[in-house]
């Protein structure tokens, strides 16, 4: 990356970092179990409710107790359970039809990030139902007062239940709007671990290190502060002595409980200190490939933490020593090192792959600037690359067909 390019971006991203104590952020109040929602609701006497979430939510009947619960408390209670994997314009138009025909006051989210990302993208709708999701696109958009929002986490990693943000694709462009506003940022978060005991083992694994790589990513950073440093820590050794018992036993409780907490701590840090080329990259292979987001992150983690190189060994040592897995005794690259190598045992314990068969070689450059254009100049990483040095990673972990 040029000169020019570096300090337009350092000094874009010095500019949030400043505003940051000044930013909006209010953090979701936490509920211990889904019955708690109901007991929110009598108490502020909303009457009408939507459920967004999907057709294996409810297939599994993770959300039976919730539903039956507001039935009994005589709140009227409408389901919207068609999102998709990754929710689209389609879905937010049917469920806000679904909210303003039932006349529905409250918005309840069950389900990993595709139905949190929807319900929000609802609740940013209701205010002007006339005006279209693209509007919304891009920072500060949403305008008016929102219904009150709870989001019931389903999986330990996408730490979507306390973040500002909802990605919504346009299923006829291909292209993908990314809605961010304090507004979107749900008032109740809801951490059962019961709700996460049918999680396969899969997606045990790729979400919990979508939330690893929030946390480090945040960590890493140059816009962190004493708050999201400690949030990030705390994620990160929760993650380390928890993930395996999780996915190896999972209906273990204090294991899923603590992977429910340690989602919500990186949510909480990389809300405001912001995510690197690991998200950037991944939402590339997401976008035109349809790689799960979970494990593009898991897979491309490891190559981009070690391409940082000496920038972050010092980071990486102080991770190392809060994971037992280093000294302050070491040198910062032994430290870092021996970070690196227990992520790797990590993802392996986990039977994380580390490459992806998909990326056709004539689509990296451009899958590279798109990449670049998301992460330079917001993004506060902690080496810059432009799109050129942004192809790398891809070939790093395409499988040759």
């Amino acid at each position: 990356m040029n000169i020019f390019s570096k300090l337009v971006s350092r000094t874009i991203t010095s500019f949030f970092y400043i505003a940051k104590p000044f930013l909006p952020y209010k953090p979701p109040k936490n509920l211990d179990h889904i019955e708690d929602i109901v007991d929110v609701l009598n108490e502020k006497h909303i009457n009408s409710v939507l459920l967004v979430t999907d057709k294996s939510i409810r297939k599994f009947g993770l959300s039976t107790k919730l539903e039956e619960r507001i039935v009994k408390n005589n709140i009227s209670l409408t389901i919207y359970d068609d999102v998709l994997p990754n929710p689209t314009t389609v879905n937010v138009q049917e469920g806000l039809d679904v909210y303003l025909n039932n006349k529905c006051q409250t918005i309840i989210a069950f389900g990993g990030g595709s139905p949190i990302d929807c319900a929000k993208a609802i609740a940013a709708r209701t205010p002007k139902p006339k005006k279209p999701i693209e509007k919304l696109k891009g920072t500060l958009k949403v305008r008016g007062k929102l219904p009150l929002l709870f989001a019931v986490p389903t999986t330990a990693g996408t730490g979507s239940e306390v973040t500002l943000t909802a990605v919504i694709s346009d299923p006829v462009t291909h292209s993908k709007y990314t809605i961010n506003d304090f507004k979107l940022v749900p008032d109740y978060a809801v951490l059962d671990p019961e709700t996460t005991f049918t999680l396969p083992k899969h997606l045990t694994s790729t979400t919990g290190i979508d939330a690893l790589t929030h946390a480090i990513e945040a960590f890493i950073g140059k816009s962190t502060s004493k708050t999201t440093r400690k949030q990030s820590i705390d994620a990160i050794t929760l993650i380390f002595n928890n993930i395996r018992t999780a996915y190896n036993f999972p209906d273990n409780y204090a294991a899923r409980k603590n992977m429910l907490i340690a989602s919500n701590l990186a949510g909480k840090a990389f809300s405001m200190s912001y995510v690197g080329y690991v998200h950037a990259v991944a939402h590339t292979l997401g976008g035109k490939y349809n790689v799960p987001h979970g494990l593009a992150n898991s897979i491309l983690l490891p190559y981009v933490l070690r391409d940082y190189g000496k920038k972050i060994y010092k980071k990486l040592h102080t991770l190392a020593i809060a994971i037992c897995a280093s000294t302050k005794g070491d040198s910062h690259e032994e430290g870092a090192k021996k970070f690196l190598d227990s992520l790797d045992l990590l993802l392996k314990d986990l039977d994380i792959p580390t490459k992806v068969d998909c990326i056709k070689k004539e689509d990296i450059p451009t899958l590279a600037k798109i990449a670049a254009k998301e992460a330079n100049h917001l993004y506060p990483v902690p080496v810059l690359m432009n799109a050129k040095e942004l192809e790398k990673f891809y070939f790093m972990i395409r499988e040759k067909i």
